[in-house]
């Protein structure tokens, strides 16, 4: 007869009793009454191997057959990887899997847990996929399709929420069945090769819904951001065993899916004021974009927002301007825009956001040839950014003329100017 215990829907705590409060979250009444798990059998010892003996073995990837998905993912797709996919709702997570699924020259099970195989059937119409070999199942029990999984090349199970043991006495989505049925998806990928994505949902907070460790277990998270009224989309890993973590994708979503975006220009050539163009750097591509600043008199106390910028580091800037540049920034309004839905994580731009306040400030626009690179300090310094050079050849080829950075470099095709001090900003207008 087996045990009876109470487990936290929210973390995975059990207790022997049932708890108002958990001791591990601190989450209130999440406690579930269900079956303890029977102790797995293990087989044989593993045998112990000497590092040296070991034989290295060379990582043979295949394409998605998209770019920028196989750029995320470190070069494609690596066989036995296990990638967890997340995002919030409606922001293009299955359509994406659907489309990897239907444009891959290979034999593919897609496991729908949410959707029926008529409402995949009209997706996939309009995504005009090619891929003849692409099964549907529609079933949610682990043990109706973890033995099929080996019949095929590649395996995506949208969502993993959706998904629950027989042998697992609580509801699916709750903790033990999310951590017991990517267990065994690891299992079966590992030992047959086979990669297999899994479809997570997100909380509130931003975070995949279920146990933490289901991030552990993975070799490749990735995260789909974007907001749903806005047509881009960016991919992005968090963790990757078999590539780097800091590049990106970008799709922009249309009637027929979603498409690369690589070529997507997030900027617009008309001088305006308040607006001015910057190059960041994601991984190893430049992407050039428009910050925009609105500066209005404030009539009551100051107001501080920003859209894809840190609105901490906003702040600093602020503070910044008014120590350096006397301007009173502490009566007017003060509000930052990325444009494209863009999130700037890096400081290559913190120079252009300067320059969006100052014009937006003054009312007098900023040349659209010029662009604006640099790190700015709590001292004043305009200090230099990684891949200066990286960022000013792709500026040159989109038809800049002119890029003021902390240091001058001679470049074909761009002119540079050089400014190391806040305070020479205004010598150089």
């Amino acid at each position: 007869m087996s045990k009876k215990v109470f487990e936290c829907i929210e973390c995975g705590y059990t207790s022997p009793k049932w708890m108002g409060k958990c001791p591990g979250c601190g989450a209130w009444d999440s406690f579930i009454e269900a079956k303890e798990e029977k102790k797995r059998k293990i087989s044989s010892k593993s045998k112990i191997l000497k590092l040296d003996e070991i034989e290295k073995e060379e990582i043979k990837r295949f394409s998605t057959g998209n770019s920028e998905l196989d750029l995320v993912l470190g070069g494609g797709i690596v066989p036995g990887e296990l990638v967890l996919i997340g995002g919030s709702p409606g922001v293009g997570k299955s359509t994406l899997m659907l489309k990897l699924a239907g444009n891959i020259d290979k034999k593919v099970l897609y496991i729908a847990g949410e959707e029926s195989p008529s409402q995949i059937k009209l997706r996939a119409s309009r995504l005009n996929l090619k891929n003849k070999n692409l099964f549907i199942m529609p079933e949610i029990v682990l043990e109706n399709f973890i033995d099929e999984i080996k019949n095929y090349n590649l395996v995506i199970i949208d969502s993993i929420q959706t998904i629950y043991s027989n042998e697992i006495q609580s509801a699916p989505g709750s903790v033990s069945q999310v951590r017991n049925a990517t267990f065994e998806l690891m299992r079966v990928a590992k030992e047959n090769k086979i990669p297999i994505f899994i479809v997570g949902h997100i909380t509130k907070e931003g975070s995949i819904a279920g146990p933490r460790v289901l991030e552990h277990m993975v070799d490749c998270v990735l995260y789909f951001e974007g907001e749903i009224s806005n047509e881009i989309r960016i991919l992005r890993a968090f963790k990757n065993r078999f590539g780097s973590t800091s590049e990106i994708g970008i799709f922009e979503m249309k009637n027929s899916g979603l498409e690369v975006a690589k070529n997507r220009i997030f900027f617009d050539k008309k001088p305006t004021p308040g607006s001015v163009v910057s190059v960041i750097l994601e991984g190893s591509r430049p992407i050039i974009l428009e910050v925009q600043a609105l500066v209005s008199e404030s009539y009551s106390i100051p107001k501080r927002s920003a859209t894809g910028f840190d609105i901490n580091r906003l702040n600093m800037i602020l503070a910044l301007l008014e120590k350096k540049l006397n301007i009173p920034l502490n009566r007017y309004d003060v509000f930052i825009n990325v444009a494209g839905g863009i999130k700037i994580t890096e400081t290559g731009a913190d120079l252009a956001i300067i320059m969006a306040i100052v014009s937006s400030f003054k009312n007098r626009p900023i040349s659209k040839e010029s662009i604006f690179i640099g790190e700015v300090s709590l001292v004043g310094d305009i200090r230099e950014v990684a891949g200066i050079e990286q960022r000013l050849k792709e500026a040159a080829n989109l038809g800049f003329k002119k890029a003021i950075i902390p240091s001058k470099i001679n470049l074909p095709g761009i002119k540079t100017y050089e400014v190391k001090e806040v305070e020479k900003l205004f010598e150089w207008l």
